[in-house]
């Protein structure tokens, strides 16, 4: 999988550009705010549906976008494939919704209209930006929103399992908070009667996401641990444990307890672990552990157990990096989690996404900048942006193609 060719209007401060990207690496290399970051901004979108940093559709569409007659934004690419020789156009236009405030999305498929959700995995993405250190050291909505974005690109069961999880949980603690200001007894028939139907949504898809989850952690840990032994010149051992809100019977009692609290190590087995629990149990531990606790969610009037409060603990050599790695070894650990992600994404899809890399080797010393530029060898695309030329070998930098970004405008130079 490949992006041939990237075209903007009015997004973020691209009043208009016409991109082709010529060869497997792209450095584009310009002072800070320039529009670097806007431009992988760019693609992610078109691979997501989503913005990296907007709140909302508003925030990308560029000032100068006043002066249209109708205010828009527009991000389209084309992309290639190694099993279609036909190009893919994917589009995503922005307009005003008619309130003066918000935009609403277009979505386009080879010009065809098609919702936010068909888009999703039409071109690939892994993005890795100097802040992804959250990635380890912020807290657990930052990790589920990781997993989503991965997770969607590759599998449209999970994205649409996800989706309709999400409504579920909306419509659920809506009846939940009503039954607590009915005073509603958890026991009572009529209590239990109207959370069963809801509990049983919950569970289907629930149960889905959280066993898709499982699997792909696991996998991502096969990889990272070889990624992260590289970049840290084998001086450390990183464990990846997937933390429910819940124990589905992937540990024991114990060890998740231990693990959830933050406490250190839990000792991975001599021989490989066993794999995380399929659908069907994760649905029979998920559903006992909602009739166990309906009390204490009627209480709290909202849902209290399922992926929607998951998490990810990350440890190097025994120790929780969110509570005791150094900022450098959250960094390294952030970024070998994302290119195990390429890693997996491709030997789960049979194509390898795009390689998003934003100004990642000012952030590393010298071993760790050699680790990664051997790992980029073996990418497909990567696109990568710096604000200095000297960051890179010139063996590295005679492979690339070479552009400048100044202002919004993207040039090609000779370095």
């Amino acid at each position: 999988m490949r992006l041939t060719h990237l075209s903007l209007n009015h997004f973020r401060n691209y009043r208009s550009l016409d991109l082709d990207f010529s060869g497997v690496l792209t450095l584009l290399q310009g002072d800070n705010a320039q529009g670097k970051t806007n431009l992988l901004e760019a693609i992610h979108f078109l691979a997501t549906s989503k913005s990296i940093h907007a709140q909302s559709e508003r925030e990308v569409v560029n000032w100068g976008a006043a002066d249209e007659p109708i205010p828009y934004a527009r991000i389209a690419g084309e992309v290639t494939r190694s099993d279609d020789p036909r190009p893919l156009n994917l589009e995503i236009i922005l307009t005003p919704r008619g309130d003066g405030v918000n935009f609403k999305k277009q979505v386009k498929v080879n010009g065809v209209n098609k919702r936010s959700m068909d888009l999703i995995g039409n071109l690939r993405a892994v993005l890795f930006l100097p802040e992804d250190i959250a990635l380890v050291a912020d807290g657990p909505g930052v990790r589920r929103r990781y997993l989503d974005i991965a997770l969607c690109q590759m599998d449209r069961a999970y994205c649409r399992a996800l989706s309709a999880y999400q409504k579920v949980v909306t419509q659920r603690n809506s009846l939940l908070k009503t039954l607590r200001e009915q005073g509603a007894s958890p026991s009572a028939p009529a209590t239990v009667a109207q959370l069963s139907f809801w509990d049983e949504q919950l569970v289907r898809h629930g149960s889905l996401v959280m066993a898709k989850r499982g699997k792909f952690i696991r996998s991502l840990e096969a990889v990272a641990c070889i990624r992260h032994a590289e970049l840290s010149d084998d001086r450390e051992t990183l464990a990846i444990y997937y933390m429910p809100s819940f124990n589905p019977g992937h540990m024991d009692e114990a060890d998740y307890q231990r693990l959830k609290n933050g406490r250190g190590l839990i000792p991975k087995s001599v021989d490989a672990p066993a794999p995380f629990p399929d659908e069907e149990s994760v649905a029979a531990h998920y559903l006992a552990q909602l009739d166990a606790r309906r009390a204490r969610e009627l209480a709290a009037g909202g849902t209290l157990y399922g992926p929607h409060r998951d998490d990810m603990r990350m440890l190097a050599n025994g120790r929780d990096l969110r509570l005791y790695g150094s900022r450098g070894q959250q960094r390294t650990a952030a970024l070998a989690l994302k290119l195990a992600e390429v890693r997996v994404m491709t030997e789960a899809t049979g194509t390898a996404p795009v390689l998003l890399l934003d100004d990642v080797m000012s952030e590393l010393d010298a071993r760790r900048r050699s680790a990664l530029l051997t790992t980029l060898e073996h990418v497909r695309q990567a696109i990568i942006t710096a604000t200095d030329w000297d960051d890179f070998t010139p063996e590295f930098r005679q492979q690339a193609q070479r552009l400048t970004v100044r202002n919004g405008r993207v040039e090609a130079v000779d370095v």
